[in-house]
């Protein structure tokens, strides 16, 4: 649809120059030739920008500007004035204007600031539509987002809490594995036991044994005390082994062993000892294909498998980069005592272009940055790490490019190539978040061109 401006100038002939010029690039314009007149068009009609000269008889444009502010903040206004003097424009902005612009009329620059405005007040609305979503949403536990990939985990999610069957969560690092194994626990069965959580890529291959299985005193050096393992002590609760694909070899066949038997046997004992947990294991590994080299036994992947997570990178998930920054401003803020709201326009824009290698890890980390750099009460784009400042790309919110119709199949070849794309190339992978099986995406990227699906750019 036409973005609506509505015009505000007590000339009329400046009104209609107006009308004509910006309807030519596409606006939809309404009229009102006092202040008056365009409060009493702005509590009938839905508006996207106001654009209001300064000087008009009765109550002129700032004072309209500042109750347009203090009434619907939702609408940005622009104020022009034939005058370039610094006191106008220091005046507009403390009206609350989001822009300012002087005459005579140039169509091509005023173009450009109605474009602005409304992108902002786009922006502006998603933001506030996700904070509602956010704090509205039947989520599952901690766990922050709204799009159709993150509703598709949620509800395997609430599906399997109360299942004691071995989980896998893969996905890209900082997509918030742990955060989903923990959810897990707390909304599971065994939540009043222990969480307990290791990497296998932290600890040496001698000391990781010692970890799990435990040992008696005196079973190696420096073993002064008898020591129970991990899976002993996580009993009752949850073992949550991360980075699972670095296990090294040589353990995985006695990681098998007490799958399957519910028992372990510490270094240095002959008895064995049982334990009751609910494993859930995490890899960034495309297990598959370390199975297919010989880096992982084929057994033991299929041991913990038995549910299989695949969470979406942040740069799949929309627009929950707005509402998950939301949520790590509103957070670091309580934290520093600070009065910040989340994002001004353009640094929003920046946060939907950059395409988040880092993932949920590294959009928190540049959210806490902002708020202990910003001296204001949103954040600006000069807040933000340098990484993201510089990106050039477009901002995209969800649903947008309603006028580019196109055929269903074209729409199913750019997603399947938007998720190989989102996923490294891992078409093991791309096959589970796009839920066909392998042979069903091979038969359509060779139909797109002889099995690579590069023929055209998505």
């Amino acid at each position: 649809m036409a973005a609506r401006v509505l015009v505000v100038d007590d000339d009329p002939s400046v009104c209609r120059l107006l009308q004509v010029g910006l309807a030519r690039r596409g606006f939809e314009v309404m009229l009102a030739t006092s202040s008056a007149d365009a409060l009493r068009v702005l509590e009938k009609a839905d508006v996207d920008v106001v654009l209001t000269d300064v000087l008009m008889e009765g109550t002129d444009g700032l004072q309209l500007c500042a109750r347009i502010v203090a009434e619907r903040s939702d609408v940005p206004v622009i104020v022009m004035t034939a005058s370039q003097h610094l006191e106008t424009a220091v005046g507009a902005i403390r009206a609350g204007a989001y822009d300012f612009v002087t005459k005579p009329v140039e169509f091509e620059l005023f173009a450009v600031a109605l474009e602005r405005a409304v992108r902002h007040r786009g922006l502006t609305a998603e933001v506030e539509r996700l904070r509602r979503a956010v704090e509205e949403a039947g989520g599952f536990g901690d766990l922050v987002g709204t799009s159709a990939p993150m509703r598709k985990v949620y509800d395997l999610l609430s599906r399997i809490a109360e299942s004691d069957a071995s989980v896998l969560i893969s996905g890209e690092s900082g997509t918030g594995k742990e955060l989903v194994a923990r959810a897990l626990h707390r909304q599971g069965p065994r939540s009043a036991g222990p969480f307990v959580a290791v990497s296998c890529s932290a600890i040496p291959e001698g000391l990781l044994e010692s970890e799990l299985f435990g040992h008696l005193r005196g079973a190696f050096t420096d073993a002064r005390f008898t020591r129970a393992g991990l899976f002993v002590q996580a009993s009752g609760g949850t073992l949550f082994l991360d980075e699972i694909g670095d296990l090294p070899l040589g353990l995985q066949p006695k990681l098998l062993r007490a799958l399957q038997e519910r028992v372990v046997r510490p270094i240095g004992g002959e008895a064995e000892v049982p334990f009751d947990v609910r494993l859930i294991a995490a890899t960034n590994r495309d297990l598959h294909r370390a199975v297919e080299k010989h880096e992982f036994r084929e057994d033991l992947f299929f041991r913990l498998a038995v549910i299989q997570i695949e969470l979406p990178p942040l740069r799949a998930r929309g627009n929950d980069v707005l509402g998950l920054a939301h949520h790590f401003v509103t957070r670091f803020a309580e934290q520093a005592g600070k009065k910040v709201r989340c994002c001004s326009q353009l640094a929003a824009e920046r946060l939907l272009a950059y395409p988040w290698p880092g993932n949920v890890r590294e959009l928190q980390n540049a959210m806490e940055r902002a708020v202990a750099l910003t001296r204001r009460e949103e954040i600006a784009v000069e807040d933000l790490p340098d990484s993201i400042r510089g990106f050039r790309g477009r901002a995209r919110l969800n649903g947008e490019g309603s006028g580019d119709l196109i055929p269903l199949a074209e729409i199913e070849r750019r997603h399947i190539l938007r998720v190989l794309d989102a996923v490294g190339n891992d078409r093991t992978r791309a096959a589970r978040v796009l839920g066909v099986d392998r042979k069903t995406l091979y038969r359509k990227l060779a139909r797109y061109k002889g099995g690579d699906g590069r023929r055209r750019t998505a």
